[in-house]
């Protein structure tokens, strides 16, 4: 189940879900079926209703006992009707003091995703691509900055996609190879629909880098962009070449050709880079920045006219290699540190910095004995510019608005759209740092407007195991971000640090029911309803999704305040489509002369009938190593055996979550491909779960922790439970035979 506002919705059918402590649905969404699986240790369901029913499926659920693990978490897999796999978009967040999921990818490390233009005029853009993916390639590969996911998604007119991703630094390095410049010729191209289908495809939390000389042709998808970022968090950088120099301004200027990229830019905490071709080698130093683990932003501002202001941060003793980017024509500024050293942007390399400017870019990377306390960029301009400090550090956060769910099991329910204007925004926040959540004391959290400097400070309510409930009573009118402040007391430092994702309030509200999957070939029917607090009239509704289905809807919707609209869209899979694809949907609602407007987005399943429905089987085989309290010069790794049986066989094998590497070999015992797979990961890094899918789309999983006390904890999900024992009963079977 997920929720899309504040709407409940299930997936599986029956209005079942699946439950962890502290998000209890109402009574009649309670269970979720195991008996199809295997039966549930009652440890694990103390506290719940003692009957389960409902489709069959999975629930791993949190036992009060272990609810301070790191690895607790929510999921919930309905096998029978084809959900694929735990979606990070699902409710993730639980009353209950530390029992918080990985929500938008801790500890992971980075996605390398590139979305590039294939047409005629880009040849030198996607040498200069190559150039980059394989530079980071190589001087990455083994290293814990290595990426965990290669994404490429190129685009032409009027063809864009398919979307390629794999593990294998080498497979990424071939497909881009394989890229050429050709066709096109008539501007704009097709470039918001290949980034929606990065988008989609993308883990939460990735940056996503666009290659591009040409306006968008479908802007139609703006809206349908705009919500994917805000859904995913993930952010979205552009590098922008010109055919023809005079004929655009490298700032960015209302009425630009290339306004619309610098505005989604911005809403995802990207940046938008105008430059020549031939300067363009210098501009991509960026996607060597960001393409890193442990990424964090500090400050993040935009002004929309030129003016004379200075922007404060603050530096710890945990952050390194620290970054500021500008965008911007016509502009000065001074970097000044907190003992009152100052650097002008005339000076290239100074005693503060290493400055470089191409195009309307500029990159100030901060020398590496870096003064922790309070810093100061004073910007003098004339016109439209932004501001972003990066870093790497362990201390970061992540959050989801949510809402109070009272029920027989009250909680909290994340809020997958835009807050509702008119009442306090309540956000459950997690912070995470090197050496524990319990070193870091948060002084601050507060919504942050970003292209003004209005600041509402956030009622700060601890919950422990680094959980903090966040009441704003009063949120800004425009777009604002989350910024929070706080004091590592291993270093005696005070941190800031803000999230990237532009976000807003909306007296729109979009409710979405999903209780089946689609069929291949077969009309599917999804209702909703749109409502608005706020002024009525005719609102546009627009819907698409990443899989090119046939949709059809009602675009315009006539509201009165206060109360629902019933409306419905209708899908079509074509009959060829494959079993187990998933669809992303997004639902977007905007207001007369779009004033107001707010989205949905919902993760559908296409399920051909009379499928395999019996999930992957990953074992764990061998773990080696013993990771000590210090963990930064020690690993440790796990070996796995992975098999469909007689099933439909292995599409794909994948780390859900950990910063490791996983490598994999298949061979072939009495008959049935077995895939011999080892994961092998600093010991800063303790958790790992493995997501198994098969070409039916059912998934199997394995979860493992490492102690950093020594020793090693082992923490699976309750089918692997079950495999093991199975496995065992095999083999005393074998030694032990029965009369």
């Amino acid at each position: 189940m997920f929720y899309v506002g504040s709407e409940l919705v299930s997936l599986g059918g029956s209005g079942h879900c699946g439950l962890s402590l502290g998000l209890a649905p109402p009574a009649s969404h309670q269970g979720c079926s195991l008996s199809a699986v295997l039966q549930v240790p009652s440890a694990y369901i103390s506290s719940w209703p003692d009957e389960f029913s409902g489709p069959v499926g999975f629930c791993t659920l949190c036992h009060k006992s272990t609810v301070h693990s790191s690895s607790c978490f929510h999921r919930c897999v309905s096998l029978s009707f084809g959900l694929s796999e735990w979606d990070p978009h699902s409710p993730p967040l639980s009353g209950i003091p530390g029992c918080m999921p990985p929500l938008m990818g801790i500890a992971r490390s980075a996605v390398l995703c590139f979305v590039i233009d294939t047409t005629g005029s880009m040849a030198d853009d996607i040498a200069e691509a190559k150039r980059v993916a394989y530079n980071i390639i190589d001087s990455k590969k083994g290293t814990q900055d290595e990426p965990s996911e290669y994404i490429l998604v190129p685009f032409n007119d009027p063809a864009f996609g398919p979307l390629i991703r794999t593990t294998g630094p080498d497979v990424m390095k071939t497909e881009i190879s394989k890229l050429g410049a050709s066709g096109g010729g008539d501007e704009p191209e097709m470039c918001l629909s290949a980034l929606q289908l990065a988008l989609t495809g993308a883990p939460a939390s990735s940056h996503i880098y666009v290659f591009t000389d040409a306006p968008a042709k479908d802007t139609h998808l703006e809206k349908t962009i705009i919500a994917l970022i805000r859904s995913t968090k993930s952010t979205v950088s552009y590098f922008l070449t010109q055919k023809t120099r005079s004929a655009r301004s490298v700032s960015p200027k209302a009425g630009s050709d290339f306004q619309l990229y610098y505005d989604l830019a911005l809403a995802s905490g990207g940046q938008a880079i105008e430059v020549s071709k031939a300067d363009l080698p210098s501009a991509t130093d960026i996607i060597g920045d960001t393409s890193t683990s442990a990424l964090v932003t500090i400050l993040q501002k935009a002004r929309n006219s030129g003016s004379v202001e200075s922007f404060p941060f603050l530096l710890d003793a945990a952050v390194s290699n620290v970054t500021v980017y500008i965008t911007g024509d016509s502009l000065k500024f001074t970097l000044h540190s907190p003992s009152g050293v100052s650097q002008s942007e005339s000076a290239g390399k100074g005693s503060l910095a290493v400055i470089q400017t191409v195009g309307n870019l500029w990159r100030v990377q901060l020398n590496s004995s870096i003064e922790t306390g309070l810093w100061n960029i004073s910007i003098v301009s004339t016109q439209a510019y932004t501001i972003k400090v990066t870093g790497q550090s362990a201390i970061t956060f992540i959050y989801n608005f949510v809402e109070d769910f009272q029920g027989p099991h009250p909680g909290y329910a994340a809020i997958y759209s835009l807050p509702q204007t008119g009442l306090p925004a309540k956000l459950l926040l997690t912070v995470t740092g090197q050496k524990g959540a319990e070193t870091l004391k948060v002084q601050e959290v507060a919504l942050v407007e970003v292209s003004g400097s209005r600041l509402a400070d956030g009622v700060i309510q601890e919950m422990g195991g680094g959980n903090f409930l966040v009441t704003v009573n009063e949120v800004p009118e425009g777009e604002f971000v989350v910024m929070m402040k706080g004091e590592d007391v291993v270093t005696s430092s005070r941190f800031q640090r803000q999230s990237t994702t532009l976000m807003s309030l909306s007296n729109v509200i979009i409710m979405a029911t999903v209780n089946s999957t689609l069929l291949p070939g077969e009309d599917f029917i999804l209702p909703f309803t749109v409502k608005t607090n706020g002024t009525g009239g005719t609102y546009t509704i627009t819907i698409g999704n990443d899989r090119g289905i046939s949709l059809t809807y009602n675009t315009k919707l006539n509201l009165v305040s206060g109360v629902s609209t019933e409306s419905t869209v209708i899908l079509k899979p074509p009959a060829n489509t494959a079993s187990g694809t998933d669809v992303t949907l997004t639902i977007a609602a905007e207001g007369p002369g779009g004033a107001d407007s707010n989205y949905a987005v919902l993760r559908l399943s296409v399920l051909a009938k009379g499928t395999d429905l019996t999930p992957p089987v990953c074992e764990i085989v061998g773990v080696s190593g013993i990771c000590p309290s210090d963990c930064t010069q020690s690993t440790w790794d796990l070996s796995v055996n992975i098999t469909d049986g007689n099933g439909s066989g292995i599409e794909d094998t994948s780390v859900q979550q950990g910063s490791g590497n996983f490598s994999q070999e298949a061979v072939v015992d009495g008959g049935i491909t077995v895939v011999l797979g080892l994961y092998s990961a600093s010991c800063c890094a303790p958790d790992v779960t493995l997501s198994v899918v098969d070409k039916e789309g059912n998934v199997g999983k394995c979860s493992y922790s490492v102690e950093r006390s020594g020793g090693v904890s082992l923490s699976l999900s309750l089918p692997l439970w079950a495999c093991l024992l199975f496995s065992a009963l095999n083999i005393l079977w074998d030694v032990l035979p029965l009369p």
